[in-house]
């Protein structure tokens, strides 16, 4: 929800599941002690670019236990003298201010890079199928309407796109049954 002119997280719906939320370049300036009771797992956090001016806004972030990086850069919090070691210490939880820790070290991407490639890890677990047969049957489908001793044959997508599949049967061009010869003459070879 970046850049939308977003001005209150009042109405913002609980996402229990959500780790990630961009809140960039709004119009954000308190009303943060939602989140805690909304999206209470969220990980990295970025209110960059908002109207957040003071630490008291901030400190509604405590109860994020999970919260682990903040980006508050171009709001007006981060000219307050000893900003960056007042937000350490109110958000102990978090490793990351800006992009770079208590030391100044800047944040490395593998953390967002290894969240995000678990993810598509278990993407790429639901949508993989291998040859008929070769499938864990779902709770869904264990009242199916097969009777007993039946199996269901499922190919999935990607299985179908690693092999070359060809219809052994009939390596003929598709002639219309009862269409005119001349029109098949003009089309299909004899």
């Amino acid at each position: 929800m970046a850049n939308v002119e977003l001005t209150s997280l009042a109405k913002l719906p609980t996402l229990s599941k959500l780790r990630k939320l961009e809140l960039s370049d709004d119009v954000i300036s308190g009303g943060l002690e939602v989140l805690a009771g909304r999206c209470p797992n969220l990980t990295p956090l970025n209110l960059s670019g908002n109207k957040i001016k003071d630490l008291s806004t901030v400190e509604a972030l405590q109860n994020l236990k999970n919260l682990k990086s903040l980006d508050l850069f171009n709001c007006d919090v981060t000219n307050l003298e000893d900003y960056r070691e007042s937000v350490f210490e109110l958000l102990q939880q978090i490793a990351y201010l800006d992009g770079f820790d208590q030391k100044d070290n800047e944040a490395s991407d593998s953390e967002d890079e290894d969240d995000e490639e678990g993810d598509e890890e278990d993407e790429e677990d639901e949508d993989e199928a291998g040859p008929p047969g070769e499938y864990e049957e779902d709770e869904d489908d264990a009242g199916s309407d097969l009777g007993e001793g039946e199996e269901e044959e499922e190919v999935g997508l990607l299985y179908l796109m690693m092999k070359e599949i060809q219809d052994e049967d009939d390596d003929d061009d598709y002639v219309e049954e009862g269409g005119d010869e001349e029109e098949e003459g003009r089309f299909c070879k004899a």
